[in-house]
């Protein structure tokens, strides 16, 4: 990583601050609800209108950060980013009641439109970035504890500041994306000619993403849901907790925050720390990947018969450690596992996945919370499960010799160390 600390820092703040933009809104959303008169269902809809919009944009960003470059698609969206947290601002103050409620609720399309052309284009960047397998294991587990550092911070952030302004989480939007794109602009440096990406029509490159998707698709669809099944846990969890702290405890500002951030630090730490021992063993990290699927499923199932908030917490933050151990597995395999030339777009695919476990999270808790504790958390604990058996079953890695590159379709090398093979029925 010697001289590219910077590119890796500015990088790095991408998922910090688009994390901050949409999760930090969590702790203030009760009384987001109060100030504009609107009901749990339509505050939740303020964070799953920035995830369905994202989901829809990041396969185009992915596309045009392949075909352009990524820096020229990163930098446009952290001003849309920071244009969308602009309008939300401007409702909030020179509106109120349901009016406002509409016009934020454009605003976080924007922001999404942003978001979508930002953080998943890091994922690919970082794989550009390194050439070294173990390089781009690290700088992904940066990368994805940058992500869970900023859940931490968010929770704490955005109830101190819901104290000042309710809106003022919204304010701080604009202020944190500008700052990324002066990082970006002067720390990561364009790419050298000769490594720049080659154009592609696009009908040849929707050719060679559908060769990939039927090459390769069973595992990526397993990599994909279980992203997908690790954020919608996590925003179910802390929008469930964010309400049940405030209605049922009393518990408001820093302090709610201070509770909130707990059990998204230590899948901070479990993130940090799996990026750094998974390195590039590909059968360490599907079995890590699965422990931590296994982890989330019993701590869903506990959780479902304790309703006290100290047995709730102390689970929900084992929850957590395992979504920690998951997420850099996932990030490295699906990174790894495709070529240069079209990581974009794939790794792309697999952020829309996790957008839509963002985007579902919040309503569907909204839902089942009158259904009791025990369905809700037994949902929780089903859809753990389903990612734990498409970890063990559906990704198989086999140790590969790595082969000589050129001489193949596409130009992608022949093979490719460890690469991860499907498990078939046997002929």
């Amino acid at each position: 990583m010697k001289g590219k600390k910077g590119a890796l820092i500015a990088l790095a703040s991408i998922p910090l601050i688009m994390t901050l933009g949409n999760s930090m809104l969590l702790p203030v959303l009760p009384q987001i609800s109060k100030e504009l008169g609107i009901n749990a269902f339509k505050v939740s809809m303020i964070i799953t209108v920035y995830g369905l919009i994202a989901i829809v944009m990041i396969p185009v960003a992915g596309y045009l950060s392949d075909r352009y470059g990524r820096k020229i698609v990163i930098l446009p969206a952290l001003i849309l980013a920071a244009l969308g947290g602009a309008v939300c601002v401007l409702a909030a103050w020179f509106m109120d009641g349901v009016s406002a409620y509409w016009v934020i609720l454009a605003g976080r399309l924007l922001q999404g439109i942003g978001a979508a052309g930002a953080f998943p284009i890091v994922i690919p960047f970082v794989g550009d970035l390194f050439k070294d397998e173990k390089e781009v294991s690290k700088g992904l587990g940066i990368i994805e504890t940058s992500n869970t550092f900023g859940k931490v911070l968010s929770p704490i952030l955005g109830a101190y500041l819901g104290t000042i302004l309710w809106y003022a989480p919204f304010i701080a939007i604009p202020i944190l994306c500008l700052f990324s794109f002066v990082l970006v602009i002067f720390l990561v440096k364009k790419p050298k000619k000769e490594e720049a990406p080659e154009p592609k029509s696009l009908r040849q490159f929707l050719s060679e993403i559908k060769e990939i998707l039927h090459e390769k698709g069973r595992w990526l669809y397993a990599i994909f849901a279980i992203g997908g099944i690790c954020m919608f846990v996590t925003f179910a969890v802390l929008f469930y907790l964010s309400e049940t702290l405030e209605s049922k405890y009393n518990l408001h500002g820093a302090a709610k925050g201070f509770v909130l951030a707990i059990p998204l630090a230590l899948l901070c730490l479990a993130s940090y720390g799996t990026g750094k021992v998974i390195g590039q063993n590909k059968k360490l990290m599907k079995w890590l990947g699965f422990g931590g699927m296994a982890l989330l499923t019993a701590a869903m199932v506990v959780t479902g018969f304790y309703s006290g908030i100290y047995f709730m917490v102390g689970l929900l933050s084992l929850s957590g450690i395992g979504i920690g151990i998951a997420l850099p597995c996932m990030d490295a395999l699906i990174t790894e596992g495709i070529d240069k030339e079209n990581r974009g777009t794939i790794t792309s695919l697999y952020s829309s996945m996790r957008f839509i476990g963002v985007a579902l999270g919040p309503p569907v808790v909204s839902l089942l919370m009158p259904s009791g504790h025990w369905a809700l958390f037994g949902t929780m604990a089903a859809v753990g499960a389903v990612g734990g058996l498409l970890t063990l079953f559906a990704v198989k890695p086999s140790s590969g010799e790595k082969g000589k590159s050129g001489g193949t379709r596409n130009r992608r090398p022949a093979s490719v160390t460890g690469k991860l093979v499907i498990r078939q029925k046997a002929r």
